[in-house]
């Protein structure tokens, strides 16, 4: 199957509380970024700022970007959500989504659009995220992320995290879910799966739409050619140990919504072992508060599949 090229692309930045100077150097690279399309043709860029809580408004005077305040922090999903409904308005043909910690680099937006227009079944491509800072041995930045992999048990990690970025093979790869810190997202995608899962909050929200849109027979890729700098953590160290209970959590919805049932099980044993294990008291919420969030998961799955059906 084929598509028509894309013609412009609205770069979606969520902001949240990041330390003075790195929204803005986000901001800044974003907007210097230009590409061409698959035809030649020069590619509409433009920057819309969601505001989750970042005095963005007052920061960003002046740097030529739509500022979309939400009055409250609706967490990761929520968010991105409203920067997506406001890129597809302004008619965006793809959407390519960056947390406030990312700075991309030069020529980092162009193998993303010629990844998702050569095949019309990619819904995602996702740059080589670097961190930002340490490097190998000889100075070669490490590998923070080129995409997530699960393990039997739904857990997520990043593929070659902590690696030399010179030992990446040169070829592109499809990958089994995309990190929401950085990826592009086409329209026919959003618009055939849907948007985060905004009950998540943070977390694991990345992986639920991945899934989700693998069920409707999109695929994602990596693309190396495509390079962005991440600051680990810098808007989600002020969370604490709830980071810990809304990974847990979630992990065990993405599950319910879209595992099997021996995948469910060891997901559910895993979180029991890790009662052993400090913080005792949020591991022990994260499993009942996954618990609770189970059933409700698998009857949407159910109706779902009820609905295809007669469909």
């Amino acid at each position: 199957p084929t598509r028509d090229p894309i013609e412009r692309v609205d770069v979606v930045v969520l902001a949240f509380d990041a330390p003075a100077g790195l929204l803005e150097r986000c901001v800044r690279a974003a907007v210097a970024t230009s590409a061409h399309s698959t035809t030649g043709a020069d590619i509409a860029v433009d920057v819309v700022v969601v505001d989750n809580g970042a005095s963005a408004n007052e920061r960003l005077a002046g740097a030529g970007v739509e500022v979309v305040e939400t009055g409250s922090n609706g967490g990761y999903g929520g968010g991105m959500n409203v920067g997506i409904r406001r890129a597809l308005e302004r008619g965006a043909d793809a959407v390519a989504l960056l947390n406030d910690d990312v700075i991309v680099e030069p020529g980092w937006l162009g193998p993303l659009i010629a990844a998702l227009d050569a095949d019309a079944d990619v819904g995602a491509a996702q740059p080589t995220l670097l961190f930002e800072t340490g490097s190998a041995a000889g100075g070669d930045p490490l590998v923070n992320s080129t995409g997530v992999e699960l393990d039997r048990a739904g857990a997520g990690t990043d593929r070659d995290r902590g690696i030399a970025a010179g030992d990446l093979p040169d070829e592109a790869g499809d990958i089994v879910a995309f990190t929401g810190g950085a990826v592009l997202l086409h329209r026919d995608f959003i618009e055939d799966v849907g948007m985060f899962d905004q009950r998540f909050f943070l977390y694991y929200e990345d992986v639920e739409l991945a899934r989700r849109g693998t069920r409707r027979g999109w695929r994602h890729r990596w693309v190396p050619t495509s390079r962005v700098r991440h600051t680990v953590s810098a808007t989600t160290d002020q969370l604490g140990d709830d980071v810990r209970r809304l990974q847990e959590r979630n992990r065990l919805w993405v599950t319910a919504m879209h595992g099997s049932a021996g995948e469910l099980a060891r997901g559910l044993w895993l979180s029991v072992r890790r009662l052993g294990h400090k913080p005792r008291a949020v591991h022990r919420r994260a499993l009942l508060h996954g618990l609770a969030g189970i059933p409700p998961r698998l009857a949407g799955r159910l109706s779902g599949r009820v609905r295809r059906r007669r469909q």
